[in-house]
This record gives structure tokens, sequence and C-alpha cells, in this order.
């Protein structure tokens, strides 16, 4: 049959739509969550193409209304997460063999289907058991999950492309051949889109996946598997498992076909994941590729010249979105004496207006509820201690209540010393923490960001000095891998604003790009001679 060179459909970004009182999608969104909220889902894991229920399950609650059941997912047993790893190793065979254009097809189906029918669902999910906003769930949800879908087919594309020169008589080409064994793919709670694109992203470029999502992202993950399915992604590829996360990847990890963790979470875990892999590496058929993406302790730093409005809403939208609850969320704020106050008060004037933390589906609130229990006891444990602390002050905040949701204020803590736990922890939540300095110790206070904090995700300088503004992107160059200039620190986009950090912050493989995609593949060089010599003798043998 006759073949080609395949132009793929040009990536663009889906459009984020407004949600506005009165939109169609306003009410069509919310009529999907009402459904699901009073509906009983009943969610199995994916194992070779099967829905595997095993009796044995947990439930699931919204954070802003954790009495209330949404149902249930089935929990893994050892047979089942040999089960998923045994359908990966039987897929790979035909997948990886399947013609690249055929596996682009699948995903770009997966990300119409999630711009159109599916839309309102991977958004009702997102907002019902993450506990986002309707326009956080439509950045991440909809548009990012969809976006990675369609750059990354691009890239894909530009990566098969990328062939060597040949000289004459010789031909070279590269073949970029999927690994050689499975994939596992470990995903966070906090965004719908990454928890799709990191197994979507190995088996897009001919891998097969064993996933486990976060316990308390299963409700969305389910509509991802549905969408994969519908788009016609074959048995096997992508693999989930749900349950305890140590007997899980003790699993993973142990098999000689372990080839590569693609990974979403905290530092710590990654870490243990890394020494655990490095102990096995023995048994391994091949040196596994760890990419992970992990804390932050991300930070807005305002030079002097810096508008008031403008670190004031960098402060506001960058702290509190998704209750701080993103890796790259503005925690810690460096702020010039001159105009502290004004800023303080204008953030403090912003607070004011939000409504007290509650349901998504109120969509006059700008927060809503962090994620478990656990995560509100840790904030406000560090909202208490700030109440008692001499060097700490709250000036906005500092309330919380778990009785309905688990609910904590977006709190402002003022602090005297640079190095006070909130400015070197990583909180995870609607909490953030300002120190002021002096105007004339601006570059003392550069070389005070750049040390302070073992993490180097995401950072921000606010300042309409030209000097100051190259001053600090060059002192500043090892701690963020993402570096903002008069924004803050969040929203990177698809295909705009590749995403990833260094330090404790992870691998800096960039999800977003092709660098991301080229972690998933081994390339093997072919040379081919069409005249071979027939005498071992050089000229210079003479």
């Amino acid at each position: 049959m006759g073949k080609g060179f395949f132009q793929v459909p040009p990536a663009y970004n889906e459009p984020v739509k407004s949600y506005a009182p009165g939109s169609p999608e306003r009410e069509a969104v919310l009529n999907q969550y009402r459904e699901y909220y009073n509906g009983k889902a009943d969610i199995p894991m994916t194992i070779g193409g099967k829905e595997v229920r095993t009796g044995k399950t947990r439930t699931m609650a919204p954070p802003h209304d954790h009495q209330h059941a949404l149902g249930q997912y089935h929990l893994a047993s050892r047979k089942e997460v040999d089960q998923a790893i045994a359908s990966a190793l039987e897929a790979r065979k035909a997948w990886a063999a399947l013609p690249w254009e055929q596996r682009a097809a699948v995903f770009l189906k997966a990300a119409e289907l999630l711009a159109g029918p599916y839309r309102n669902r991977i958004n009702a999910a997102t907002m019902l058991a993450q506990s986002k906003t309707i326009h956080q769930a439509e950045i991440d949800a909809a548009c990012e999950l969809i976006d990675f879908l369609r750059f990354n087919v691009e890239f894909m594309s530009g990566i098969y492309k990328d062939q060597p020169e040949s000289s004459e008589g010789i031909w070279n080409r590269v073949e970029y051949r999927p690994l050689e064994g499975f994939i596992y793919a470990i995903t966070p709670f906090n965004f719908t889109a990454i928890a799709g694109n990191l197994p979507a992203s190995a088996a897009m470029m001919g891998n097969t996946v064993v996933w486990k999502p976060s316990d308390h992202q299963i409700f969305s993950a389910q509509v991802i598997v549905d969408v994969f399915r519908e788009a016609g992604l074959p048995d096997g590829v992508i693999n989930t498992v749900f349950g305890d996360p140590a007997m899980i990847t003790d699993a993973v990890l142990e098999h000689p076909d372990f080839s590569g963790l693609h990974f979403t979470g905290s530092t710590e875990v990654f870490r243990n994941l890394w020494k655990q892999i490095g102990t096995n590496i023995g048994k391994y058929k091949t040196y596994p590729r760890i990419v992970g993406e992990t804390g932050g302790k991300d930070f807005i730093l305002a030079h002097p010249s810096a508008k008031p409005a403008q670190v004031a809403t960098a402060i506001t939208r960058g702290a509190f979105e998704l209750q701080g609850q993103k890796c790259s969320a503005a925690s810690r704020v460096y702020l010039p004496k001159s105009t502290a106050q004004d800023i303080l008060d204008r953030v403090k004037a912003d607070l004011a207006t939000f409504n007290k933390p509650g349901s998504p589906e109120d969509m006059s609130n700008f927060v809503t509820a962090v994620i478990h229990e656990g995560a509100f006891d840790k904030l406000a444990s560090f909202i208490d201690r700030a109440k008692a602390d001499a060097e700490a002050e709250i000036i906005a905040g500092s309330g919380y209540d778990k009785s309905v949701g688990y609910f904590i204020e977006p709190t402002v803590i003022l602090t005297t010393d640079p190095h006070y736990v909130t400015m070197e922890t990583e909180l995870f939540g609607p909490v953030v923490t300002v120190y002021v300095y002096e105007d004339a110790d601006w570059e003392a206070t550069l070389q005070l960001v750049d040390q302070t904090s073992e993490y180097a995700l995401t950072g921000a300088v606010i300042s309409t000095d030209r000097y100051a503004i190259s001053q600090a992107t060059e002192a500043l160059q090892d701690c963020a891998g993402n570096f903002y200039i008069n924004d803050k620190p969040t929203g990177a986009v698809v295909g705009q604003q590749p995403f990833g950090g260094a330090r404790a912050s992870g691998t800096n493989d960039k999800a977003g790009s092709a660098q991301n995609l080229l972690r998933w593949v081994s390339p093997r060089l072919i040379k081919e001679t069409f005249v071979t010599p027939e005498d071992y003798r050089y000229p210079f043998l003479g």
C-alpha cells in the first residue's frame, strides 16, 4: 500500500470558555455536576481493556462536602498489579509496531472528544472530586489536556523528522523506538491534565503503561479512561491500578521489564522512588528513564519600581487560585519597604471581596476546599504556629473549618525573618508568606531568594526597571525552571511555556515540549552503505 510523509494537523491552544452567567456552557456543566453529585459511581480498574472490580472498595467524597458519598472505586491486590504489567507487555508487541500516524490519530481524536462531548464530563468531575472552580477546571481538565494531546502529536512528528545528514554513498537514518519494557505513571490530584498527560505522552511514542492515579483524582481519571477508550486506544496500552501505593510500586519496580517512571508528586516520594530504582538496578533489562516534577517554594520578587496594583494581583491570583494547591503557586513574596504597605493593603482589599470558601457549584466562589483532611490539618497547624510566633504576624485570613468541607481561608503571613518556616517549607495550600526588604538591599535580596529554598520550580520578578529585570533574570537563573517577568508564577500554557524545574523540583524534562517526549524513546541509528568495500587496504598503504 502507498505511504507518505504525513503532516499532522497544526496544533493550537484550545480556547477557554467563559462560563459567564447566562452562558449555555455554564448551565450545561452545572447539570453534569448535579448528575454526578446525585449518582453513585462504581469505578473499576481497567486492565487489558477489561473493567476489573475486586469487591474491595474505598468511598469517594467531595472535599467541599466530605460527608457526601459520590461512589466507590475498587482496589488492587498484587494479583491485579501483576495482571496490569503482563497486559502492558503483551499490548506492546502490536502497539510499538503500529505506524506512528495511527497512534497520533487516537490521541488527536481524544482531544476532539474532550473539546466536544466530554468537556462537561471532565470539567464537572474535576470540580466535584478535586474541588476546583469552573475556571480552574476549564483551564486544566479541558483546555490543558486537549493542548497536551494536540501539541504532543506535533512534537512527535517533529522528532521523527529529525534525521542525521548522509554523506556520499551512505544513508544514515534514526529510528525513535519505544523503550524496551513498560512505563509506570504516577499522577497527582491537583491537575487532571497532568494525570492524563503522563501516561498518554509515553504511550504516544509507542510505549505501554501501568498508571496509578492519585486516590483523590480517580473520579476524573475514569473520564480520561472513557475518552481514550472511545478514541480507539487498544486494550492494554494504558492500564489503571488503584490502591496501596507501596504495594503497587514494589510490584512494578521489582519487575525486570520496568523501563521508565513518569511522576508528578511530592519530592520525598520521588526521592524514595529513585532510591528504590537504584537498589533494584541490577534486576532491569535496561537502565530505566526517570522523569519527575515534584515540589516548589515559588516566589514573587517585587522591585521598588514595580506598580503596586500589579504586584497585588500577582499575589492574589498566584497564591490563592486552586487554594494554592499548585506546585507553581506563589508561596513566598519579597516586597520593597517603600511600597510594601500599599501592596499589602491592595491584597487585603482583594481578599475582602472573596466569599468564604465554599462549593464550586456556587460560581461566585474564588476559593473552595483543600483536597483532604491531612492537607487541612497540616495547613491549620502552620497557621496556628504563625499566630503564636513572635517573628510572624497574620495580616489577612487565618480562619479554618472542616465541619462540612476542608475549608482554609486565604491567609497572608508577614514575617521579619526571611528564613521563617513558612518561607522555606512547601505548604501546598492558600497560605502565602511575605518578607519586606530595604530598598537599598535589592542585590542582597536577589541572593536571598536564590539561596532560601531547595526547590527551583517557578518564580516571578515584577519591575518597570529593565536593568533590574536583567539583573534578576541572571541572578535567579538556577532557582526557577519557569521564570516569569511582570506576571504571576503560575499558568504555563502547553506549546508556549514548557513546564518543569530543577533542584528538588524535579528533572526539568519540560512537560508540554518535545524534550519530554524524547525521554520515552530509545533511538537506533542505522547506517546503510550502498557500495560495500571488498578490499581492506586504504589508499595510504600505497
